[in-house]
Protein backbone atom coordinates (compact mmCIF):
# COMPACT_ATOMS: atom_id res chain seq x y z
CA UNK A 1 0.00 0.00 0.00
CA UNK A 2 1.39 3.25 -0.81
CA UNK A 3 2.60 5.55 1.76
CA UNK A 4 -0.23 8.88 2.16
CA UNK A 5 1.81 12.36 1.99
CA UNK A 6 1.79 14.37 5.04
CA UNK A 7 -0.17 17.55 4.14
CA UNK A 8 1.03 20.47 6.14
CA UNK A 9 -1.43 23.52 6.45
CA UNK A 10 -0.11 26.94 6.44
CA UNK A 11 -2.16 30.06 7.47
CA UNK A 12 -1.60 32.80 5.32
CA UNK A 13 -1.47 35.42 7.72
CA UNK A 14 0.95 36.59 10.22
CA UNK A 15 4.51 34.66 10.02
CA UNK A 16 3.47 33.56 7.30
CA UNK A 17 4.77 36.83 4.98
CA UNK A 18 7.86 36.23 6.69
CA UNK A 19 9.03 32.57 6.40
CA UNK A 20 7.05 30.98 3.47
CA UNK A 21 9.72 29.99 1.51
CA UNK A 22 11.26 28.65 4.48
CA UNK A 23 8.80 26.46 5.58
CA UNK A 24 7.77 25.49 1.88
CA UNK A 25 10.89 24.54 1.00
CA UNK A 26 11.54 22.35 4.20
CA UNK A 27 8.49 20.69 4.41
CA UNK A 28 8.48 20.04 0.03
CA UNK A 29 12.48 18.66 0.54
CA UNK A 30 10.97 16.30 2.84
CA UNK A 31 8.48 14.63 0.86
CA UNK A 32 5.33 16.83 2.06
CA UNK A 33 2.49 18.66 0.34
CA UNK A 34 1.72 22.35 1.89
CA UNK A 35 -1.71 23.02 1.81
CA UNK A 36 -1.87 27.53 2.49
CA UNK A 37 -5.15 29.43 3.19
CA UNK A 38 -6.87 31.34 0.70
CA UNK A 39 -6.23 35.02 0.86
CA UNK A 40 -7.70 36.94 3.44
CA UNK A 41 -11.40 38.57 2.55
CA UNK A 42 -14.19 39.90 4.64
CA UNK A 43 -15.20 35.90 6.16
CA UNK A 44 -12.04 35.24 6.49
CA UNK A 45 -12.15 38.19 9.42
CA UNK A 46 -15.79 37.79 10.95
CA UNK A 47 -14.76 33.93 11.10
CA UNK A 48 -11.81 34.62 13.42
CA UNK A 49 -13.38 37.54 14.76
CA UNK A 50 -16.25 35.00 16.42
CA UNK A 51 -12.92 33.27 17.99
CA UNK A 52 -10.92 35.58 19.32
CA UNK A 53 -11.40 37.60 22.37
CA UNK A 54 -12.84 41.47 21.56
CA UNK A 55 -9.00 42.90 22.57
CA UNK A 56 -7.46 40.93 20.28
CA UNK A 57 -5.55 42.85 17.80
CA UNK A 58 -7.27 42.80 13.88
CA UNK A 59 -3.98 40.57 12.74
CA UNK A 60 -5.01 38.08 15.35
CA UNK A 61 -8.41 37.82 14.38
CA UNK A 62 -7.42 37.23 10.76
CA UNK A 63 -4.69 34.70 11.50
CA UNK A 64 -7.19 32.60 13.61
CA UNK A 65 -9.71 32.91 10.78
CA UNK A 66 -6.88 31.48 8.32
CA UNK A 67 -6.56 28.90 10.74
CA UNK A 68 -10.15 27.84 10.97
CA UNK A 69 -10.23 27.48 7.06
CA UNK A 70 -7.36 24.57 7.20
CA UNK A 71 -9.16 22.73 9.76
CA UNK A 72 -10.09 19.21 8.38
CA UNK A 73 -8.25 19.63 5.19
CA UNK A 74 -4.29 18.97 6.40
CA UNK A 75 -2.65 16.45 8.67
CA UNK A 76 -1.21 19.39 10.37
CA UNK A 77 -1.50 22.90 10.89
CA UNK A 78 1.92 24.68 11.63
CA UNK A 79 1.90 27.14 14.67
CA UNK A 80 5.37 27.74 15.70
CA UNK A 81 6.52 29.37 18.74
CA UNK A 82 9.06 32.26 17.67
CA UNK A 83 9.72 33.51 21.20
CA UNK A 84 13.27 35.57 20.35
CA UNK A 85 16.56 35.59 18.82
CA UNK A 86 18.63 36.48 21.45
CA UNK A 87 18.88 39.09 23.87
CA UNK A 88 17.29 42.43 23.30
CA UNK A 89 15.67 40.44 20.33
CA UNK A 90 12.27 39.24 20.89
CA UNK A 91 9.05 38.88 18.90
CA UNK A 92 5.82 39.63 20.31
CA UNK A 93 4.14 38.01 22.77
CA UNK A 94 1.15 36.64 20.55
CA UNK A 95 4.45 35.02 18.62
CA UNK A 96 5.06 33.44 21.61
CA UNK A 97 1.50 32.00 22.92
CA UNK A 98 1.02 30.90 19.27
CA UNK A 99 0.94 27.03 19.62
CA UNK A 100 -0.66 27.33 23.16
CA UNK A 101 -3.43 29.64 21.67
CA UNK A 102 -4.65 27.77 19.03
CA UNK A 103 -4.51 24.19 20.49
CA UNK A 104 -6.80 25.75 23.04
CA UNK A 105 -9.24 27.64 20.62
CA UNK A 106 -9.70 24.70 18.13
CA UNK A 107 -9.66 22.40 21.35
CA UNK A 108 -13.20 20.63 20.37
CA UNK A 109 -11.81 19.77 16.70
CA UNK A 110 -9.94 16.78 15.88
CA UNK A 111 -6.88 18.80 14.00
CA UNK A 112 -3.66 18.20 15.15
CA UNK A 113 -0.95 20.77 15.21
CA UNK A 114 3.01 21.02 14.29
CA UNK A 115 5.35 23.31 15.95
CA UNK A 116 9.22 24.63 16.91
CA UNK A 117 10.07 26.53 19.21
CA UNK A 118 13.04 29.02 18.64
CA UNK A 119 14.12 30.95 22.14
CA UNK A 120 18.06 31.77 21.88
CA UNK A 121 17.83 33.55 25.38
CA UNK A 122 16.33 31.54 27.67
CA UNK A 123 16.50 27.83 25.94
CA UNK A 124 19.43 28.54 23.36
CA UNK A 125 17.06 27.05 20.79
CA UNK A 126 17.92 28.12 17.74
CA UNK A 127 16.23 28.20 14.34
CA UNK A 128 18.29 25.17 12.68
CA UNK A 129 18.01 23.55 16.03
CA UNK A 130 14.04 24.04 16.24
CA UNK A 131 13.57 22.41 12.91
CA UNK A 132 15.83 19.35 13.16
CA UNK A 133 13.70 18.71 16.21
CA UNK A 134 10.55 19.13 14.64
CA UNK A 135 11.50 16.67 11.32
CA UNK A 136 12.95 13.96 13.68
CA UNK A 137 9.51 14.35 15.89
CA UNK A 138 7.88 13.63 12.06
CA UNK A 139 9.70 10.37 11.94
CA UNK A 140 12.25 11.77 9.30
CA UNK A 141 15.97 11.24 10.06
CA UNK A 142 18.16 13.72 11.45
CA UNK A 143 20.63 13.96 8.13
CA UNK A 144 17.38 14.46 6.18
CA UNK A 145 16.11 17.39 7.95
CA UNK A 146 19.49 19.18 8.39
CA UNK A 147 19.61 18.84 4.80
CA UNK A 148 16.12 20.04 4.24
CA UNK A 149 16.61 23.21 6.74
CA UNK A 150 19.69 23.88 4.55
CA UNK A 151 18.07 24.19 1.31
CA UNK A 152 15.20 25.83 3.05
CA UNK A 153 17.46 28.34 4.70
CA UNK A 154 19.21 28.73 1.29
CA UNK A 155 16.08 29.55 -0.31
CA UNK A 156 14.46 32.36 2.06
CA UNK A 157 17.74 34.25 2.22
CA UNK A 158 17.64 33.93 -1.58
CA UNK A 159 14.06 35.04 -1.89
CA UNK A 160 14.54 37.87 0.86
CA UNK A 161 17.99 39.09 -1.23
CA UNK A 162 15.91 39.65 -4.47
CA UNK A 163 13.11 41.26 -2.74
CA UNK A 164 15.58 43.41 -1.42
CA UNK A 165 16.85 44.42 -4.37
CA UNK A 166 13.65 44.88 -6.32
CA UNK A 167 12.88 47.53 -3.69
CA UNK A 168 16.01 49.26 -3.55
CA UNK A 169 15.38 50.25 -7.73
CA UNK A 170 12.44 51.60 -6.34
CA UNK A 171 14.54 54.51 -5.00
CA UNK A 172 16.13 55.51 -7.99
CA UNK A 173 12.70 55.95 -9.88
CA UNK A 174 11.36 59.70 -10.92
CA UNK A 175 8.53 61.15 -9.05
CA UNK A 176 7.09 60.79 -5.34
CA UNK A 177 8.33 57.87 -3.23
CA UNK A 178 6.77 57.14 0.62
CA UNK A 179 7.97 54.76 2.99
CA UNK A 180 5.71 52.00 3.90
CA UNK A 181 6.43 51.12 7.40
CA UNK A 182 5.27 47.58 8.71
CA UNK A 183 4.90 44.80 9.25
CA UNK A 184 4.81 42.15 6.44
CA UNK A 185 2.23 40.64 7.41
CA UNK A 186 0.15 44.05 7.52
CA UNK A 187 1.67 45.69 4.16
CA UNK A 188 0.91 42.22 2.39
CA UNK A 189 -2.47 40.91 3.84
CA UNK A 190 -4.50 41.80 0.72
CA UNK A 191 -7.63 42.48 3.20
CA UNK A 192 -5.32 45.33 5.48
CA UNK A 193 -2.39 46.64 4.14
CA UNK A 194 -1.72 45.59 0.59
CA UNK A 195 -5.06 48.22 -0.87
CA UNK A 196 -2.42 51.50 0.51
CA UNK A 197 0.33 50.45 -1.75
CA UNK A 198 -1.96 49.49 -4.70
CA UNK A 199 -3.39 53.04 -3.88
CA UNK A 200 -0.10 54.86 -3.77
CA UNK A 201 0.74 53.14 -7.34
CA UNK A 202 -2.64 54.45 -9.07
CA UNK A 203 -2.16 58.44 -8.02
CA UNK A 204 1.57 57.74 -9.39
CA UNK A 205 2.81 57.57 -6.32
CA UNK A 206 6.28 55.04 -5.84
CA UNK A 207 5.81 52.65 -2.37
CA UNK A 208 8.54 51.34 -0.75
CA UNK A 209 8.86 49.10 2.31
CA UNK A 210 11.15 50.00 5.25
CA UNK A 211 11.29 46.30 5.92
CA UNK A 212 12.65 45.29 2.38
CA UNK A 213 16.60 46.02 3.87
CA UNK A 214 19.34 43.28 4.49
CA UNK A 215 18.35 42.66 8.20
CA UNK A 216 21.50 42.93 9.59
CA UNK A 217 22.72 46.00 8.77
CA UNK A 218 18.74 47.06 10.00
CA UNK A 219 19.35 46.06 13.20
CA UNK A 220 22.67 47.70 13.24
CA UNK A 221 21.14 51.18 11.83
CA UNK A 222 17.94 50.32 14.25
CA UNK A 223 20.09 51.94 17.47
CA UNK A 224 19.98 55.24 15.06
CA UNK A 225 16.54 55.74 16.26
CA UNK A 226 16.22 53.56 19.41
CA UNK A 227 19.76 51.63 21.24
CA UNK A 228 16.96 50.19 23.22
CA UNK A 229 13.97 48.37 21.36
CA UNK A 230 13.70 45.56 22.25
CA UNK A 231 11.47 43.91 19.39
CA UNK A 232 13.47 42.10 16.59
CA UNK A 233 10.89 43.30 13.63
CA UNK A 234 10.47 46.80 15.26
CA UNK A 235 13.91 47.33 14.70
CA UNK A 236 14.47 45.87 11.18
CA UNK A 237 11.33 48.82 10.38
CA UNK A 238 13.33 51.31 12.33
CA UNK A 239 16.68 50.48 10.63
CA UNK A 240 15.14 50.59 7.24
CA UNK A 241 13.84 54.08 8.20
CA UNK A 242 17.08 55.35 9.20
CA UNK A 243 18.82 53.63 5.87
CA UNK A 244 16.13 55.66 3.88
CA UNK A 245 14.48 58.22 5.30
CA UNK A 246 16.36 60.76 3.11
CA UNK A 247 15.42 58.98 0.08
CA UNK A 248 11.65 59.95 0.07
CA UNK A 249 8.78 61.83 0.14
CA UNK A 250 6.72 60.49 3.13
CA UNK A 251 6.54 57.81 5.39
CA UNK A 252 3.01 56.23 6.37
CA UNK A 253 3.05 53.88 9.93
CA UNK A 254 0.81 51.49 8.55
CA UNK A 255 -0.08 49.43 11.57
CA UNK A 256 -3.07 47.13 12.84
CA UNK A 257 -5.37 48.00 15.81
CA UNK A 258 -4.61 47.71 18.86
CA UNK A 259 -1.45 46.44 18.15
CA UNK A 260 1.20 47.03 21.24
CA UNK A 261 4.50 47.23 19.70
CA UNK A 262 3.48 49.55 17.03
CA UNK A 263 1.68 52.28 19.37
CA UNK A 264 5.41 52.44 21.16
CA UNK A 265 7.43 52.29 18.31
CA UNK A 266 5.47 54.54 15.96
CA UNK A 267 4.84 57.29 18.95
CA UNK A 268 9.09 56.86 19.00
CA UNK A 269 9.37 57.41 15.25
CA UNK A 270 7.25 60.64 14.92
CA UNK A 271 9.44 62.06 17.84
CA UNK A 272 12.50 61.45 16.60
CA UNK A 273 12.33 61.09 12.14
CA UNK A 274 12.35 64.77 11.88
CA UNK A 275 11.82 66.74 8.30
CA UNK A 276 9.50 64.15 6.23
CA UNK A 277 5.98 64.05 6.25
CA UNK A 278 4.32 61.71 8.14
CA UNK A 279 0.96 59.51 8.21
CA UNK A 280 -0.11 57.23 11.32
CA UNK A 281 -2.96 55.01 10.09
CA UNK A 282 -4.13 52.70 11.85
CA UNK A 283 -6.21 49.83 10.29
CA UNK A 284 -9.16 48.56 11.91
CA UNK A 285 -11.82 45.63 10.77
CA UNK A 286 -14.53 48.27 9.68
CA UNK A 287 -15.43 46.86 5.85
CA UNK A 288 -14.46 49.96 2.79
CA UNK A 289 -11.41 51.69 1.72
CA UNK A 290 -13.17 54.86 1.32
CA UNK A 291 -11.74 56.21 4.24
CA UNK A 292 -8.62 54.87 4.29
CA UNK A 293 -8.25 56.12 0.94
CA UNK A 294 -9.20 59.96 2.10
CA UNK A 295 -6.56 59.88 4.32
CA UNK A 296 -4.13 58.61 1.87
CA UNK A 297 -5.00 61.26 -0.64
CA UNK A 298 -5.06 64.18 1.48
CA UNK A 299 -1.12 63.45 2.95
CA UNK A 300 -0.44 63.05 -0.88
CA UNK A 301 -1.71 66.31 -1.23
CA UNK A 302 0.11 67.54 1.34
CA UNK A 303 3.04 66.27 0.48
CA UNK A 304 3.11 67.84 -3.71
CA UNK A 305 1.94 71.20 -1.58
CA UNK A 306 4.93 71.03 0.27
CA UNK A 307 7.12 70.62 -2.77
CA UNK A 308 5.84 73.05 -5.08
CA UNK A 309 3.85 70.31 -7.38
CA UNK A 310 0.23 70.93 -6.46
Amino acid sequence: MEKQTIKIGLPRAMLYYRYRVLWRTFFQELGMETVVSAPTDRETLERGTALAIDEACLSLKIYLGHVAALVGKCDYILAPRVSNFGRHRAMCTRFEAMPDLVRNVFRNERQEFLSYEVDEEMKKAGEEDAFLEMGKGLGFPAKAVKKAYKAAKKAELSHHRERVQKYEQQYKKEGLKVLIAAHSYVAEDPYMGRMVSDYLKRVGVVPVRADMVDRDAALKRSRELSPTCKWEISREILGGIAMHKDDVDGIILLSAFPCGPDAMVNELITRRVKGVPMLNLVLDSQSGTAGVETRLESFIDIIRFQEGKL
